[in-house]
C-alpha cells in the first residue's frame, strides 16, 4: 500500500509539471488577450498527434520535441490572427469562439487520425529504484524537460525585449502602447507562445498517456484549476498550484477512487474562489 501511494505522488508531480507548461500557456492567453480559452487543451491534444505523426513517419521520437512547438507557435499566431483578435475584450464571444474552435479541432483529428485511443511506447526505457518502487526512466526525463521549459519560459520573459513587452502590456496595456510597444504584434507571439508551451507538454505527456482527439478535454478542467488556485494572471502561482494539485490528487488516488481526488480538487478551488479569490499564491507575483 506504501509504495502504492509513492508511486503515485511521484507521477502526481510529473504529471503536474506537465501540466504547469499547458496551464502557463493559458495564463499568459487569459492575462494579456483576456479571453477564455476554452481550446487550450486541444493545443495540448495536438501536441501528442504531432508526437505520434513524428514517430510513425521517422521512427524517431526526439524531432518532435522541436516540431511541435514551431508548428504550435505557427497555428497559435494564425488563430490570433484570423479569430482572437476579431473577439478580443469580448468575454462571452471568446468563450463560444473557442470552444467552436475546440470542435473543429477535435474533428479534425478523428477525421485525420481515428478515434480510436493510440500509445507511444517510451522512447527511453528501463526502470530504477526510488523510495523503494521500480520507477519508470522516461518519467523522470518528462519532469527534468517540463522543470528546463518552465525555466526557459521564465527566463524569455525576464530576459529578451519581447518578454519585457508581454511583460509590460499584461500590466498596464494602455500606457505600454503609448510609450510605442507594439500590442498587436505583442498579442500574435502571446496567443503563439502559448500554443507552443502546450504543445511541448503534448509531446512530453505522449508516451505517458494515450494519442486521442478527446485528450484535451480532460486536461482543459485541471488546468483552470491550477490557474485559479494559483491566483489569475500570476505565473509562478499557477506552476505551483499544478504540481501541488496533481500531487494531492495522486496521494488521494491511493487511498479512494480518482473520482474523490478530482472532487477535492474541485472543493478546493471553490474554497480558495470565496476565502482567498486572488489565489493562494499571490505573494509568488512580486
Amino acid at each position: 500500500m506504501s509504495q502504492t501511494i509513492i508511486a503515485l505522488a511521484i507521477n502526481g508531480i510529473v504529471f503536474g509539471l506537465i501540466i504547469a507548461l499547458i496551464a502557463l500557456g493559458l495564463s499568459i492567453i487569459f492575462g494579456l488577450l483576456d479571453i477564455i480559452n476554452l481550446s487550450h487543451g486541444d493545443f495540448f491534444m495536438v501536441g501528442t498527434v504531432i508526437a505520434f505523426t513524428t514517430l510513425t513517419s521517422t521512427g524517431f521520437f526526439w524531432p518532435a520535441l522541436v516540431i511541435a512547438p514551431i508548428i504550435g507557435f505557427m497555428l497559435g499566431a494564425l488563430i490570433q490572427f484570423s479569430i482572437i483578435q476579431r473577439i478580443k475584450n469580448n468575454a462571452a464571444l471568446s468563450i463560444v469562439a473557442t470552444f467552436g474552435l475546440s470542435m473543429i479541432i477535435q474533428e479534425i483529428v478523428r477525421m485525420t487520425f481515428g478515434a480510436a485511443p493510440k500509445r507511444i511506447m517510451p522512447p527511453i526505457s528501463g526502470t530504477f529504484g526510488l523510495f523503494g518502487i521500480e520507477y519508470e526512466w522516461y518519467r523522470i526525463f518528462a519532469a527534468v524537460a517540463s522543470i528546463i521549459a518552465i525555466a526557459s519560459f521564465f527566463i524569455f520573459l525576464k530576459t529578451t525585449k519581447l518578454g519585457t513587452w508581454m511583460r509590460a502590456v499584461r500590466h498596464d496595456r494602455d500606457t505600454a502602447t503609448t510609450m510605442g510597444i507594439p500590442a498587436q504584434q505583442v498579442y500574435l507571439f502571446t496567443f503563439g507562445i502559448g500554443f507552443a508551451i502546450a504543445a511541448i507538454g503534448g509531446v512530453i505527456a505522449a508516451p505517458i498517456t494515450t494519442v486521442d482527439f478527446r485528450t484535451g478535454v480532460d486536461i482543459l478542467p485541471f488546468c483552470f484549476m491550477a490557474v485559479i488556485i494559483g491566483g489569475l494572471g500570476n505565473l509562478p502561482g499557477t506552476v505551483a498550484a499544478a504540481v501541488l494539485l496533481a500531487f494531492l490528487e495522486g496521494v488521494i488516488s491511493g487511498f479512494a477512487n480518482p473520482t474523490i481526488a478530482r472532487i477535492f480538487s474541485l472543493v478546493l478551488m471553490s474554497s480558495v474562489l470565496l476565502i482567498r479569490p486572488q489565489g493562494l499564491f499571490k505573494g509568488l507575483t512580486k
